[in-house]
């Protein structure tokens, strides 16, 4: 089943208007004439020029009151438009407003600025700053009436020339639109709002200026041919995955491109046509819904539009609007919180916000910043590196192969280049550190040793690395220092009030779960993990005597299965038994261990595993100074 196709105004869980970020209009001042916006905090009813609307809840954070953006359009006629999947744009007369959610990065008229609080959605509802957004469109904002009141002329919807930021080209004369890379084009009709679904332009998003109708297009590889009868299934499977009823259905083998059409109805009631084709080794799927549709047959208006869709992008063609920023195979990303800007191959994968990328081929990059020790100097963070490398793999596992300087971003850097092998194939990884004002930046960028190409690419990726090395230290403070550091020796003391446990933590491991009230503890650490899991229905000897039954029959099917010893022993001052088994998975061979101890009526199962590429004597102490210390204290 392919991933992608469920449509992202579900799998972000927000209303189409809310989505669309568009509302419906009231009768407001012309052009140029002076509109009035009145609003309360904790109120759901405003006034604009002296009609009440209603609209999502404003309430205060950071001591701003926080707003439905639509709100602007509503009472000025601002254009309001989404870009990407995350970047919103308001625009009124001569002014522009560029917001990303989850952002305090902000930019009026190309000037970039800090935000008191950062877009968020609440409740389906994407709310913004008040003050910062009407000042920045011109307006004026003062209290009165017990909330607050908003002057401001009713926008034309121009915007100015936004030097800094982006834009989208001119749409004069353009009446088709798609994307290059892509390889897709439709019918580009008036009013069509564009949006962009995902970072990497594999997903795009439409929606007609009134809010009426909404789209999607999404694109991924797919090596394997689909007909029109496989289209089919994908879609029907899909749409019974995301709890949607399917109304209408059919293939089209003998279309110019075969492909299949659903209908189907979503958990809200909205009608939905879902289009789905093969060709180029990529499956498109088209999504569209109509929020005045209440019979599947009224979504029929938009067979023109549907129709005109073509896995093509006719580069020559004057009148086609290319959505594609993508130039010879390579994208640009930015992280605007760290200030990060980075080219990529375009076939990656990734989030910015996290600045972590991946490619097929098994190639990865990640980036981290954190906080550099008082004192220190990049020299030492080099060295520690090495130093906790050599830690975590067997020497087998594990070749340093140099270390170098490097300018990178204007600054300079230490380079680590090395390999290392879990066992399923040797890794090539550069490690780029560099250390600028309190801060730490680590590139990490990997890939399969026998990849020919894995080293220019990474000529490419950090020599296209730009920093701006004021961002950090204008957005956080002091972060966390990077697990290096972190010495293996030393351990954190967990109490569970709940289940009357402690348990010492080594301060390196990394929690996944880690709600000591809860029933499920989890941890990991390279090569490794542990966990505590609590069951209070099954009986100690029944669990036991399921696990003998598995080791003694069962496990002798698995030939990459071996168990290596069955113990009584004792835990936490009860008796327990222990399972030690020996696994090969995907190549990577690693020791595990089973620990079931009974108390207070409860199965407690203690568990851990290690890879044999990283079974060294500091992992394999802090594995079993956290078993050991496990303590019961009712």
């Amino acid at each position: 089943m392919i991933p992608f196709q469920k449509k992202i105004v579900r799998r972000f869980a927000v209303g189409l208007a809310a989505l669309s970020l568009l509302l419906p209009v009231l009768p407001v001042a012309a052009d140029g004439e002076l509109s009035e916006l009145r609003l309360q905090t904790g109120s759901t009813t405003a006034v604009v020029n002296g009609q009440n609307i209603v609209i999502a809840k404003p309430y205060t954070k950071n001591g701003t009151m926080m707003v439905p953006v639509g709100v602007f359009k509503k009472a000025f006629n601002s254009q309001i438009r989404l870009e990407q999947s995350d970047v919103i744009k308001v625009m009124s007369g001569p002014h522009t407003v560029i917001l990303t959610m989850g952002s305090r990065t902000a930019w009026v008229n190309g000037q970039k600025v800090k935000l008191p609080s950062a877009p968020e959605m609440s409740g389906g509802t994407l709310m913004v700053p008040l003050r910062f957004v009407v000042e920045g469109l011109g307006g004026s904002l003062k209290t009165g009436g017990g909330g607050f009141i908003v002057r401001m002329e009713a926008g034309a919807g121009g915007a100015a020339a936004e030097p800094e930021v982006p834009t989208i080209d001119n749409d004069e004369g353009k009446t088709r639109v798609g994307n290059s890379y892509y390889n897709w084009s439709m019918s580009y009709p008036t009013g069509l709002m564009i949006g962009q679904g995902g970072e990497d332009e594999s997903i795009s998003t439409f929606m007609s200026e009134d809010s009426t109708y909404y789209m999607e297009v999404h694109v991924a590889p797919q090596p394997v041919p689909y007909d029109a009868d496989d289209l089919l299934q994908q879609l029907v499977q899909t749409a019974k995955e995301t709890g949607e009823t399917v109304i209408d259905r059919k293939a089209y083998p003998d279309a110019e491109v075969p492909y299949a059409r659903i209908i189907t109805k979503d958990g809200d009631g909205a009608l939905w046509e879902n289009r789905q084709y093969y060709d180029h080794e990529q499956v498109y799927v088209v999504y569209l819904t109509d929020s005045t549709a209440v019979n599947y047959k009224d979504l029929a208006k938009y067979s023109g539009l549907l129709n005109s869709f073509k896995t093509s992008f006719d580069t020559a063609d004057k009148t086609m609007k290319d959505l594609s920023t993508i130039e010879g195979g390579i994208r640009d990303v930015y992280n605007s919180d760290y200030g990060i800007a980075l080219k990529i191959p375009a076939g990656w994968t990734g989030d910015n916000s996290s600045l972590l990328y991946e490619g097929r081929d098994g190639s990865k990059l990640q980036m981290t910043v954190t906080s550099a020790p008082q004192g220190s100097v990049l020299t030492d963070w080099s060295a520690q590196l090495q130093s906790w490398l050599k830690d975590s793999f067997t020497a087998s596992a594990y070749e340093g192969q140099k270390t170098y300087p490097l300018e990178v971003a204007g600054t300079n850097a230490i380079v680590h280049e090395y390999r290392y092998n879990f066992g399923n194939g040797w890794v090539k990884e550069y490690d780029v550190m560099l250390q600028e004002n309190g801060y730490r930046y680590l590139t990490e960028y990997s890939f399969p040793d026998d990849d020919g190409k894995g080293q220019d690419q990474f000529e490419l990726l950090i020599h296209s690395l730009d920093i701006d090395f004021s961002v950090v230290s204008s957005n956080f403070g002091q972060l966390e220092e990077d697990e290096y550091l972190a010495d293996k020796t030393k351990s954190d003391r967990k109490i569970s009030k709940a289940y009357g446990y402690t348990v010492d933590i080594p301060t390196y491991w990394t929690p996944v779960s880690e709600r000591f009230e809860s029933a499920d503890i989890e941890y990991q650490f390279l090569g490794g993990s542990f966990s505590i899991k609590i069951d209070e229905d099954q009986s100690y000897e029944m669990m036991v005597s399921q696990l003998k039954d598995f080791y003694d029959g069962e496990a002798k099917d698995y030939t990459s299965l071996k168990v290596e010893e069955v113990e009584d022993t004792t835990i936490a001052g009860v008796p327990a038994v222990s399972f030690t088994f020996h696994q090969t998975d995907n190549g990577i061979g690693y020791t595990g261990r089973q620990i079931l101890l009974e108390h207070n009526g409860a199965t407690y199962i203690l568990s851990t595993t290690l890879n044999d590429a990283n079974n060294t004597a500091s992992q394999s102490l802090a594995l079993n100074s956290a078993l050991n210390s496990f303590t019961f204290v009712d």
